[in-house]
């Protein structure tokens, strides 16, 4: 294994030029991948101070130049940082922080959590959490306002769905938001109501969320530093050196100056602003330039087209086969898009859309056709999730050199789901990765996390496969839409620097790109596939310089827990006293 910063310090080999600062890191099973997939396997790696790899070299190849230090890497395998093409970074953060409910199997369990977080802190004004999912519970229905006060009902309590796209609120925090049976419908949102009555149920589903989330006490600079930091230390354990972080805020954006600004930046960000006002606040005229060595740079503007299939709300070209009546929702109308499309083009940033429905990615396809008439040159145009797709709308992705930014987990863990939302006839165009390389469309992998853990290898293995981590459905689901190995790799290194303007810069270990790099305890080409899921990372080093190891850290749980007693959103100065009758 490599050794830590400080032993290869201790051991370093003083080279013929003190003036040089190079390190030499070899005797390494050294594998790399561009975008086509193919391989590039050496031995050793000189790294320029500035964190640049100088040299790539063979098994038993000799450095050209001097080096000052040297690092015997004793045959473990290295490979790139691997970059999650699409996540939410302080949702990530925010939900180590608050009440996490991704791991519940059932109501009641989801119920006794919450009881138990409000119980632990009796000071919080509201209870704030994530990562519900009914079909997960086997509910077969929405959860309700009543089932939650059942658990709260002394405070306001607002928990996310998994997806993000539909939020859970008990009677308190409906009664806050004003929401009551005359309360409409917003534009590109629905209040889920009991039976046949007005009267809201509890589930708010896309942009009806607003209604909450406007009354929720919002996070101070210092609580969004801790989610970030909580964030970054999530990543980097899992090997993940940069990520494009989907829909940010000026808010988020300052939190990622004040870590450069201080050192404490480690991953790499290519930002997409949530907003035209945010994207104009950060980016000004055109995106930023890379600031912090290469670990900050905006890109563009995420928009949301549709919503999820978990809440039916991804936009459909026909109606769910499990709720006749419903196609989705459309967030935006034709000429929202395009106008928002179009002041982004003008100045140059990049355009990721959201599109999980067939319907909605034909609308981004035929939006991105409009662009390209006018907006020439090297856009990149992004289209997020590709979940659903008209097979006859694979090869208009390669005519409008779109780029597919796609999640494997999320194949497996919506397969049922999707099974019941679509119906048999729409499967051929789901979670279609094979298909979209097929048709030579760029292809880059991601998580979106928080809704599914940014676990790479897990990603890689179920590319491959199509199974879940319990190797099922035996043979994989839809299994002609598999992928190899090396593809799988360079979707989460290449392709996705790739489709964030990165290349060049990160995402292989070549010549003249960043070192960074991770030490794991296999070679990902000749694992198994459950080994290949479980690939330990053992270091990670970005920009030449270690950032972990997995011999000396300190247990995230415990990292977590501390950090968890540190954020304190929305705190009261004494605790509420209970309702009456509980």
């Amino acid at each position: 294994m490599i050794a830590r910063v400080a032993a290869a310090l201790a051991a370093c080999v003083l080279a013929a030029s003190p003036a040089a600062a190079d390190t030499l890191v070899n005797n390494i099973n050294g594998v790399s991948v561009s975008r086509d997939g193919t391989v590039t396997q050496f031995g050793g790696m000189m790294i320029r101070d500035d964190g640049i790899i100088r040299q790539i070299l063979k098994r038993g190849e000799q450095p050209m130049t001097p080096y000052q230090y040297h690092v015997d890497g004793q045959g473990k395998t290295v490979v790139p940082g691997m970059i999650d093409a699409h996540l939410h970074l302080m949702d990530l953060g925010f939900q180590a922080l608050t009440l996490d409910l991704s791991e519940t199997t059932s109501l009641a369990d989801a119920q006794a959590k919450i009881a138990a977080y409000a119980a632990r802190f009796p000071n919080r004004a509201w209870i704030i959490g994530t990562g519900w999912n009914q079909e997960k519970w086997g509910l077969g229905r929405f959860p309700t306002a009543a089932e939650l006060d059942a658990a709260v009902a002394d405070r306001p309590v607002w928990l996310s769905r998994v997806d993000g796209h539909a939020g859970w609120a008990n009677s308190k925090a409906l009664q806050m938001a004003g929401i009551t049976a005359k309360t409409a419908d917003p534009d590109g949102g629905r209040i889920l109501r009991t039976g046949a009555t007005r009267n809201p149920a509890g589930v708010l589903v896309d942009n009806a969320q607003k209604l909450v989330d406007s009354k929720v006490p919002k996070p101070r600079p210092e609580d969004r530093d801790l989610a970030f930091l909580t964030a970054q230390d999530m990543l980097i354990r899992q090997g993940v050196t940069a990520v494009a972080d989907m829909g940010i805020s000026i808010d988020d954006w300052q939190s990622y100056r004040r870590a450069g600004d201080s050192g404490q930046l480690r991953i790499r960000i290519m930002a997409y602003a949530g907003s035209v006002e945010d994207m104009a606040l950060i980016g000004g005229p055109g995106p930023t330039p890379w600031l912090y060595d290469d670990r900050l740079r905006l890109n563009g503007i995420k928009l949301f087209l549709d919503g999820a299939l978990g809440s039916r709300g991804a936009w459909l070209k026909a109606p769910y086969t499990d709720d006749p009546g419903n196609s989705g929702l459309q967030l935006l109308n034709p000429t929202q898009l395009r106008n928002i499309m179009s002041r982004a083009a003008l100045d140059k940033f990049q355009v990721a859309i959201h599109a999980i429905g067939d319907a909605a990615n034909a609308e981004a396809l035929s939006a991105i056709s409009e662009m390209a008439d006018t907006y020439k040159g090297d856009r990149r145009w992004r289209i997020e999730h590709a979940q659903v797709v008209d097979p006859a709308d694979f090869a208009r992705f390669a005519e409008e050199g779109a780029i597919a930014s796609m999640q494997p987990t999320h194949q497996t863990s919506d397969r049922l789901m999707a099974e019941a939302r679509l119906g048999p006839d729409r499967l051929a165009g789901a979670y279609a990765w094979r298909s979209m390389l097929d048709a030579k469309v760029p292809l880059a992998f991601g998580s979106d996390a928080p809704v599914e853990l940014p676990r790479p290898f897990e990603g890689m293995a179920v590319a491959i496969t199509r199974e879940d981590k319990d190797g099922q459905p035996f043979g994989g689901w839809q299994p002609q839409q598999v992928i190899s190995r090396e593809q799988a790799l360079a979707a989460y290194t290449a392709g996705a620097a790739y489709a964030g303007f990165a290349d060049g810069h990160f995402g292989q270990l070549t010549e003249g790109e960043r070192a960074d790099f991770l030490v794991v305890d296999q070679d990902p080409f000749l694992a198994s596939t459950q080994d290949l899921r479980n690939t330990k990372v053992l270091q990670v080093w970005i920009n030449g310089a270690q950032v972990f190891d997995a011999a000396t850290a300190v247990p995230l749980e415990i990292k977590q827990d501390e950090a968890m007693k540190s954020f304190d959103l929305g705190e009261t100065t004494e605790a509420t006293p209970p309702a009456e009758g509980r």
